[in-house]
């Protein structure tokens, strides 16, 4: 059964007496209906998270002037925010090279109606999945990259995501290294898929880092991406406990079915706006 139509607030700022009275009060006085409430007061950096849902119906105006009422309190404590509303499927754009367990779940939950997406295209540098994807009725576009092409490729990836209108971007397994400035132009809306227990085992071949050094647990980490590798800000992790029997294709093996699940749950917090990015790090309310 679906959810009722809600507008979905977050916001951070600094910490003071009167956050909440403010904001509960101005939903309130239109008979709005809040449906979920959480907030977070960071003591370290002094800095307030918050997050509401708020039945639609139940306010007498649209989103856009829930917007312009809201500004004002906004300005007032000093507020990074925004207002989405759950009725709006978001556009997600995946990109993949030739590891396909993550593609192959995505999709699987697009078509079950376990994401409440829309997936306009999927960008690959390889053409190994333009069959499987093309048979989901969703478009494919095969962009190579190489060391002498590689600027002129991100550009058309980048011209794709516009074109499509895109929301969001999820390297699915895609091995390649996006470049700063396509980093810095879309801050929070490039979503990775790690295959270890960040920070631990940064760039290539993390099993078998991680396999070298004798752990006994191995992870993946779902992130946001930054110009910095595998650095940014952490949104969903988990992990998996191994032995010394363990070679690693086994790691290997066993890392795939918690990338999955790690890289779905990251996708689904930041696809119902649950998560806040401040200093390089997430406040998630799940």
């Amino acid at each position: 059964m679906s959810l009722a139509r809600r507008f979905v607030l977050k916001l951070s700022c600094p910490d003071r007496v009167g956050i909440v009275a403010a904001v509960s009060h101005l939903v309130a006085k239109h008979q709005g209906w809040i449906t979920e409430a959480n907030h977070h007061a960071d003591a370290m950096v002094g800095r307030f998270f918050m997050r509401l849902e708020i039945l639609a119906d139940s306010l007498p105006f649209n989103i856009e002037a829930f917007r312009e009422q809201f500004a004002l309190i906004a300005d007032e404590f000093d507020m990074t925010w925004s207002v989405a509303d759950s009725a709006q499927k978001k556009r997600v754009v995946i990109m993949v090279s030739r590891q396909e367990h993550c593609l192959y779940d995505l999709l699987a939950r697009w078509h079950a109606d376990e994401l409440n997406i829309e997936i306009p295209c999927v960008i690959s540098n390889h053409e190994t999945f333009r069959g499987l994807v093309e048979w989901h009725g969703i478009p494919f576009h095969y962009v190579p990259v190489t060391p002498e092409t590689k600027e002129a490729s991100y550009e058309k990836i980048m011209d794709l995501f516009e074109e499509n209108a895109g929301d969001v971007m999820v390297l699915a397994r895609y091995m390649q290294i996006l470049p700063p400035q396509m980093c810095e132009k879309y801050p929070g809306q490039i979503i990775n898929i790690h295959h270890s227990f960040l920070p631990s085992f940064v760039g290539a071949k993390p099993y078998h880092q991680a396999y070298a050094r004798g752990v006994k647990l191995i992870g993946a980490t779902c992130h946001f991406v930054t110009s910095e590798l595998d650095q940014g800000p952490i949104i969903e992790q988990d992990v998996i406990r191994i032995d010394h029997s363990d070679q690693p294709d086994d790691l290997v093996r066993y890392g795939k079915d918690i990338e999955k699940a790690v890289l779905a749950r990251g996708l689904r917090y930041h696809l119902e706006d649950r998560v806040i990015t401040f200093n390089n790090k997430t406040v998630v309310f799940r």
